[in-house]
Order: structure tokens, then C-alpha cells, then sequence
């Protein structure tokens, strides 16, 4: 891929892992209160925009069953096209290698590299805050993928701040399970109000998911793959709510003799932990 802005090129959208997640209350809206870590990892999609003169958005390879009003890049144009007064527009295209519905953040990732690269590409030049307040509208998890930073979260995942990590290298199983994320939230034996940790509590070694206990109760098949790893003294955790389940590994070496040893039948990725977001750095540095 090219570095420069001009014309269309594609740009990268990379997956994150919760490399823990506490649940810790529930606010009146609903909404819950949690505490987690965002690892961006260096498996992404790609996103090809390029400007129209029209003011139209169009998402030329939409999702199967999802209409273009729900989609969230083509969300993420409008929104910045309405708080820009911008009148240009914007076809999208995706490549998606990032599988949908695992918990890796796929579709919040599409639509921040969407409202970063237009941010300039369409000349409104809003700074990383302000468009990390738009990118809340869509999603708690889509500030992440603008800072482009790992990031200790709390609040509803929207409260963030910066964490160095130490290099680390990801083996990620994705079985074949479509995991309604509403459905876990609500379940009644869900904990709700698991002990807060701290930043060195987690860099201490803490690695836990409290949404766990309800999914292996209703999907067998990632319980499964966290099952067959603890068989061979190896530590699977969930990210987030999704249905997929990563290893932490100290090389490359062992992530893909892993993954090659699997004997499920899942997706399998091997991917290394990125300091900083694949597409800040490969966005040209003000």
C-alpha cells in the first residue's frame, strides 16, 4: 500500500483483543460498567475510500443483510459529513479478513479508519479528541482505533488511557458460533459487580474475562477450544463477547505451531501485538 493520500488506496482497520474484562456495574441506561484492556493486533481489514464531488456515500460491497443505514463506515461518513457541513462524499469498499462477530472489534475499526481518513481526505482536519467524541456515537469500542493505542478502558470501554505492553505474539481460534452479545449481557447469571483491578493489578499478571462463565454455559464450541489449550498447559481467553478464544505466546514459533496443531474446527490466525495502530503508521505524520 501506498503512504501517499492521493487517490484511492487501501487503508488498514486492525482487530484488538481484551486481554482481560471485569464487568463492574450497571448504569440506569442499561448500559454496563466495565474495565478492560485493548491490545491492537496486526490483523486487519482493509478500506478503500475514494472522494466523490456528489456528497454520496456508498458502501460498494455491503455486508450481506445489513442495509447501509446500519452499516457503521457508512455511518461514520455521515456522521463526520454532518458535524463537517462537508459536501463531498465518499465510496467504500472492505476487505474483510477480520471475522465477524468474534469479539476482535472488526466492524468499530472499519468505521474509525473511515472517520480518520476522511478526517483528512476531506480536508476537515479534526483534531484526535474531537474525533474520538464523534467515534463514541457509534460505538464504545471505536475511540480505541482512533487514538490508535492500547489502552486501559473503563466506564462502558469509552474512558481510556494509554498502556505499554510488553511484545507479545497471538494464536486466535474462531469456531463457527454466531455469540449474541445482548443476549450475554443479559443473562441473569452474569456478574455484575466483579472486584475492580487496578493498571498494575492487570500488568501484574491478571488476565480474566467475567463474561466467560456465560458463554461456555451456552456454546459449547468455545468452551471447547479453551478446554483443548488448558489440556496442553496453555492459558485461552475470550475477547470481549465474541466467539473468539487467543493464546498469549512468547514467538511467532509457537503461535504457528499452534494454530497448525488445532484439531478444531475453527478460523485460525496468527498475529502479533502492535504498539501503535497499523494505520497511524501509515498515515502521514502531521
Amino acid at each position: 500500500m501506498t503512504e501517499s493520500l492521493e487517490g484511492p488506496i487501501w487503508w488498514p482497520a486492525p482487530a484488538k483483543l481484551n486481554l482481560f474484562l471485569h464487568v463492574v456495574g450497571q448504569r440506569p441506561d442499561g448500559y454496563h460498567c466495565l474495565q478492560t484492556v485493548f491490545q491492537i493486533i496486526d490483523l486487519c481489514d482493509g478500506i478503500n475510500l475514494s472522494v466523490r464531488s456528489d456528497g454520496e456515500i456508498c458502501h460498494l460491497n455491503p455486508l450481506s443483510g445489513v442495509p447501509q443505514e446500519l452499516d457503521l463506515t457508512v455511518r461514520a461518513a455521515r456522521l463526520l459529513q454532518q458535524h463537517a457541513n462537508c459536501r463531498q462524499g465518499v465510496d467504500i469498499s472492505i476487505q474483510k479478513k477480520i471475522p465477524m462477530g468474534a469479539g476482535l472489534g472488526g466492524g468499530s475499526s472499519d468505521a474509525a479508519t473511515v472517520l480518520v481518513v476522511l478526517n483528512r481526505l476531506w480536508g476537515v482536519d479534526l483534531d484526535k479528541v474531537e474525533l474520538a467524541k464523534l467515534a463514541a456515537k457509534l460505538g464504545a469500542d471505536v475511540p480505541v482505533f482512533v487514538f490508535g493505542r492500547n489502552a486501559w478502558a473503563e466506564g462502558i470501554g469509552d474512558i481510556l488511557t494509554p498502556v505499554d505492553l510488553e511484545p507479545s505474539w497471538y494464536a486466535i481460534f474462531v469456531p463457527d458460533i454466531h455469540i449474541d452479545t445482548s443476549h450475554v449481557f443479559a443473562a441473569e447469571d452474569l456478574t455484575r459487580d466483579s472486584n475492580p483491578i487496578t493498571i498494575s493489578g492487570f500488568l501484574g499478571g491478571y488476565r480474566e474475562n467475567t463474561l466467560e462463565r456465560v458463554v461456555f454455559s451456552r456454546y459449547s464450541g468455545v468452551r471447547q477450544v479453551v478446554e483443548w489449550l488448558r489440556a496442553r498447559g496453555i492459558k485461552g481467553s475470550m475477547s470481549g463477547s465474541g466467539s473468539a478464544v487467543f493464546a498469549t505466546l512468547s514467538s511467532e514459533e509457537e503461535a504457528c505451531r499452534l494454530v497448525e496443531e488445532c484439531p478444531l474446527d475453527c478460523r485460525c490466525f496468527v498475529s502479533a501485538g502492535c504498539e501503535m495502530s497499523p494505520l497511524m503508521k501509515r498515515l502521514p505524520q502531521d
